[in-house]
């Protein structure tokens, strides 16, 4: 089902805007736009329709309950988001994350994202794989998938390691502890990949295979590449400058070299990744979100049930 950004807005129905301003810009990521309009025609009716279906898989689990005569530990509605390098996955997510912990129903939301599943760094080197880092196999899939069972289970604590884009890596013994949340967010580039079995081999569970729900933002790959070299820019005079950064040797570049590297490392790396893994995946996404060259969403797909 096709809606224009006119027909979506109107589904909002009466539902509050549980944000400010302020509040709004503290969820916005470098060099990205939104405001509490585009919040309220795009992302508050998104967040019914999340209510809704969140309520009637809670009651599906309450009758799957009643029916073996057991008290099944509560299991958390799972919602991943895919979508390209600087397209607005990370701005989208705590968007999502902050409206939808504002419905009575399910105040705990918690979001996760997969950078923290990629490898330490020093093995990617080891691996040839430096240069190849958002690609699928440069995440320690076994363990993603290992952490979506355990979630999807019911499990007391679940941890997740942590990522820092400050130092482009892993960072060691910090964890992110997730404890039975009504509704857990899952953000990534591949989250909504899938593989090819082996001949006479069981299929290998996905990180696809626990989402109840899933998301992917789209854009003209010209307009996200643009995003990428703004955000580069932006980055280049602030978190760049930061000594400890992974990344600091491109702060002493001027804008013009700045650019060219940007597009560069988006001509060798993301747009590869785009093209061959991110956007083949689109499709299966539950909810497709089309944004314009200003960031605002223009067409929303949803697929029928």
């Amino acid at each position: 089902m096709e809606f224009t950004r006119a027909q979506w807005a109107a589904l909002r129905a009466s539902t509050p805007l549980p944000l400010t301003e302020s509040q709004l810009r503290g969820l916005v990521g470098v060099n990205e736009w939104m405001s509490l309009d585009e919040v309220a025609a795009i992302y508050l009716p998104l967040s019914r329709l999340l209510n809704l279906y969140v309520g009637a898989v809670q009651n599906l689990h309450r009758a799957t309950a009643t029916f073996v005569g057991s008290q099944s530990p509560r299991v958390p509605y799972v919602i991943g988001l895919a979508g390209s390098v600087a397209v607005g996955k990370s701005t989208t997510s705590r968007v999502l994350q902050a409206l939808l912990s504002s419905w009575p129903s399910h105040p705990q939301v918690d979001l996760v994202t997969t950078d923290g599943f990629l490898r330490p760094q020093g093995e990617l080197e080891a691996r040839g794989l430096a240069q190849r880092k958002g690609f699928p196999e440069s995440y320690d899939l076994r363990r993603l998938v290992q952490f979506m069972a355990d979630v999807k289970s019911g499990a007391a604590e679940v941890a997740a390691p942590v990522y820092s884009h400050l130092a482009y890596d892993i960072v060691p013994g910090e964890r992110l502890v997730v404890r039975r949340p009504d509704i857990v967010i899952v953000e990534g580039l591949n989250v909504l990949q899938t593989g090819s079995g082996r001949a006479g081999q069981p299929m290998p569970s996905f990180v696809s295979d626990f989402f109840d729900f899933s998301i992917y933002v789209d854009a003209e790959e010209e307009d996200i590449e643009q995003w990428y070299v703004e955000r580069f820019l932006k980055l280049r005079e602030t978190v760049f400058r930061d000594p400890s950064s992974y990344f600091h040797r491109y702060a002493a570049l001027s804008p013009e070299e700045a650019a060219a590297t940007a597009r560069q490392i988006w001509t060798s790396i993301n747009a590869v990744n785009l093209r061959e893994n991110v956007r083949p995946t689109r499709e299966r996404a539950h909810l497709i979100l089309e944004k314009g060259r200003d960031h605002a969403v223009r067409r929303i797909r949803l697929r029928k049930l």
